[in-house]
């Protein structure tokens, strides 16, 4: 691209790699880049109330269209802001380019307004971090896409050094971003799979986020039939196989995890499925002395002194599958209909209270009413676990939250993203009245974009989770709850009417003429709390 700046050549190369839409605050040194994005078919900047929102609707870009999501913030305070979604795109395995402003080379070492070490603050919260030159931004801008997308997914951030972008670009550009294709595991991995495998007599299948980064939901169904296994799920691999499947045993760390625990329990070997401990240690559900064999993109991460590695298997999480389903045993010694019992009594226990309106039944009424294909996100609270083991999902990327950072305030901010990538899709989302109040402002980016979302806020008054904590400990609520009484305030909110119910049919009539609307609504029930306290923070291992 000889005789362009190094903005237009910025601007270009994201566009070619295939992102569409930029996420951030601007400055001064964006202005350039701001006038690429205006002139260049096939990108927008998508201008967000908050560098945090930006960062978590690149997340949830890069989830859905497994290009880089991009997202934008300035020096110091824009950097920092910034960090929380971009450390959020590491932990939760999301593809992201995080760019920020930086000093040019002469302030480095002075003391500058705003002025802090972006490759200091973005080190620890990313994959990669580096600062742009213009004779090398094409090697960079692919090297960058390349580590994102590659192994566990996650963010990389770019320094752009401010009076770089009028600059005269070098001539290479970054085209199409593809991920480094995992290679097949060791031949003596896979022997000592089989080995352990076919030895136990009661393996139960740990499937977890690597598993739908590899898409392999039908391999691992016809592997849990072929045997008659068992199959729990950590609460980001949501979709990977149906609640409906015979062998389906639940969701780790989530509401009534006890009950998941009495399946696992009976487990002589756990085969570890693309199981990412991001969301929840081994450690923290494997009884004592239960040996693991894993089979990932990275080796297993567990303590040896209380688990034994029967087989660690690195490389295409596909392929050694296949040396499983190759192999010509019999079915293993599980009683199938135990399961399928337990799992049944856990579904049964989620169903809502008749004597209050719970968050159960309002998540009950939103399934019914939001089409099989719709996508919801979620925020981080006590609702999240109750979505994490009961909400059907029927198909990986349908339901969308946070885990391994699990930070307030994403839910919001990642329904605006998934309506922007999938436009045509019904999109929703679940936030507390708690989380709520932290990305709220991004409401005005849904008017702005003139987004049909529907914002379902549960209203109860109480961070639920860290109340029930306090009971447990016999302590007085104290600093949790959210406001003394009352609602979120007002019949509108940025311009977003806001509908309030308190029962089933009063919320089903409104999401009905929600999701029918021309722009975004919220929804806020009014609910008990007092549900979640016999059904979260139960024990995983009996």
């Amino acid at each position: 691209m000889t005789g362009t700046t190094v903005a237009q050549a910025l601007v270009t190369s994201l566009r070619d790699m295939g992102v569409r839409h930029v996420f951030g605050v601007p400055s001064g040194g964006w202005v350039d880049y701001m006038e690429a994005l205006r002139t260049t078919d096939g990108i927008d900047f998508v201008l967000t109330s908050h560098e945090g929102g930006a960062s978590f609707m690149a997340d949830v870009c890069g989830r859905l269209t497994g290009v880089p999501g991009v997202c934008f913030g300035t020096f110091g305070p824009g950097a920092t802001n910034l960090s929380t979604g971009v450390g959020g795109a590491l932990l939760d395995r999301s593809p992201m380019i995080a760019l920020t402003d930086e000093m040019p080379e002469a302030l480095r070492s002075r003391t500058v307004q705003m002025g802090i070490d972006h490759q200091a603050l973005f080190r620890p919260i990313t994959k990669w971090t580096t600062r742009l030159e213009a004779d090398s931004l094409g090697e960079t801008l692919a090297e960058a896409a390349g580590i994102a997308v590659s192994g566990r997914p996650g963010s990389v951030h770019i320094g752009l050094p401010v009076g770089l972008s009028a600059a005269p670009a070098g001539n290479g550009t970054a085209g199409p971003v593809a991920a480094t294709a995992p290679a097949p595991a060791d031949a003596s991995a896979i022997a000592a799979l089989t080995t352990a495998f076919a030895a136990a007599r009661k393996p139960i299948l740990a499937v977890g986020l690597g598993a739908a980064h590899a898409r392999v939901g039908d391999k691992v169904a016809a592997l849990a039939e072929r045997f008659g296994l068992p199959v729990v799920l950590t609460p980001m691999a949501k979709g990977l196989i149906a609640e409906d499947h015979p062998s389906y045993a639940g969701v780790l760390f989530h509401a009534l995890s006890d009950l998941v625990g009495r399946t696992h329990a009976e487990a002589d070997l756990v085969v570890a499925i693309g199981y990412d401990p991001v969301e929840f240690n081994f450690e923290g559900w494997m009884r004592d002395g239960l040996a693991v064999a894993s089979i990932d993109v990275e080796p297993v991460d567990i303590d040896t002194a209380k688990h034994p590695v029967a087989a660690d298997v690195v490389g295409d999480i596909g392929a050694s599958l296949d040396a499983l389903l190759a192999l010509d045993a019999a079915p293993k010694d599980w009683d199938m209909a135990a399961v399928a019992a337990r799992t049944a009594e856990l579904f049964a226990r989620l169903s809502p209270d008749s004597n209050r309106f719970g968050p159960c039944a309002a998540l009950d009424v939103l399934r019914d009413v939001l089409p099989a294909d719709g996508i919801m996100t979620c925020d981080v609270g006590a609702h999240t676990h109750l979505i994490g083991q009961k909400w059907p999902t029927p198909a990986t990327g349908t339901q969308i939250m946070s885990n391994g950072w699990s930070s307030m305030g994403f839910g919001l901010p990642a329904a605006i993203a998934a309506k922007l990538c999938r436009p045509d899709t019904s999109v929703c989302t679940v936030v507390g009245d708690g989380g709520f109040l932290m990305t709220v402002g991004e409401l005005a980016t849904a008017v702005r974009e003139k987004l049909p979302i529907v914002i379902l806020v549960f209203t109860d008054n109480d961070l639920a989770l860290i109340r029930i904590k306090q009971e447990k400990k016999d302590n007085p609520i104290y600093g949790t709850p959210v406001r003394a009484e009352g609602t979120i305030g007002g019949p509108s909110l940025f311009g977003v009417p806001v509908v309030t119910v308190a029962d089933p049919d009063a919320l089903r009539a409104a999401l009905v003429d929600a999701f029918a609307a021309d722009g975004p609504v919220i929804v806020e029930a009014l609910l008990d709390s007092r549900e979640y306290d016999g059904l979260v923070l139960h024990k995983d291992k009996p």
